[in-house]
């Protein structure tokens, strides 16, 4: 996956191989497509569209190096992955919000109608989808049928040379299990783990079969760790600190701390890949 960030790159420098073209070139933009659910869109409590999401974090910390990256936000809160390829009944973000409304019919046909559109000048595509799915039906097979046609859209539209990254999850739920369901009860939350773990490597799974890496986010949110601070379970107490889970509002989105945590997932990966 380095090979295709650097052949897209690359291919927007020859472009600019005359001095005219260059001046002409370094002023042309280049994309950044963000795709997925309320946590591409940069949800908070009482906003579900903001500007300190993970993707608009992304964004800055790539422009240090294309200064002319612009970034695409798709996502809708509430969007799964059969949402994403047929619009169902509203849900969530879904009603009453234009950012929610694609032009052409769904948030996949949107995405690849911008990729046919900008395709030599798109640097890369993440994409978060999945939890909502279980929210929906507590289950995995619609995902296991619809990811890979998201997935296998998107490569088409894209085509070889734009790196396209998925992303696994952190767990609020953690933080329920310790205080709440089962107070103190580290077995209880070693199953909670071992549910988040089975998750995420499911979905790990068809990010792989898609030749499309994965931001750890699971990692870099400690979720495994049950070392004891205090008397809180370590993956507990971060998950408390970057989103809004344990506060009054009980909401389970990342905090803007919890989203720049998101962004160097992503930046790791682009960077190992």
């Amino acid at each position: 996956m380095k090979l295709r960030f650097l052949v897209t790159i690359c291919a927007l420098a020859i472009v600019a191989a005359t001095p005219a073209a260059a001046a002409a070139e370094s002023q042309a933009p280049v994309y950044y497509l963000s795709l997925g659910d309320s946590l591409a869109a940069g949800t908070q409590p009482g906003r579900e569209f903001t500007n300190e999401g993970y993707a608009d974090q992304l964004a800055a910390a790539l422009r240090t190096k294309m200064p002319t990256l612009q970034l695409v936000k798709l996502g809708c809160p509430g969007e799964a992955t059969t949402s994403m390829i047929t619009p169902d009944l509203p849900f969530e973000g879904r009603t009453g919000h234009n950012a929610c409304r694609y032009p052409h019919g769904s948030q996949l046909a949107e995405a690849v109608n911008f990729l046919h559109a900008h395709q030599r000048f798109v640097a890369l595509v993440t994409i978060d989808i999945g939890p909502n799915d279980l929210f929906r039906c507590s289950c995995t097979d619609t995902i296991r049928l619809n990811l890979p046609r998201i997935l296998a859209a998107l490569r088409d539209a894209a085509g070889p040379g734009v790196p396209i990254l998925g992303m696994n999850f952190y767990d609020p739920r953690l933080a329920q299990s310790w205080f709440v369901t089962h107070p103190g009860d580290l077995g209880a939350l070693a199953v909670e783990i071992a549910n988040a773990v089975g998750f995420n490597n499911f979905i790990e799974g068809i990010y792989a079969a898609a030749g499309d890496p994965v931001a750890d986010v699971e990692a870099a949110f400690f979720t495994t760790d049950t070392t004891l601070v205090g008397t809180t379970p370590r993956d507990v107490v971060i998950v408390c600190a970057w989103t809004w889970i344990c506060g009054p509002e009980q909401n389970i989105h990342a905090n803007a701390t919890g989203y720049g945590v998101i962004a160097a997932a992503f930046l790791e990966a682009l960077k190992k890949n």
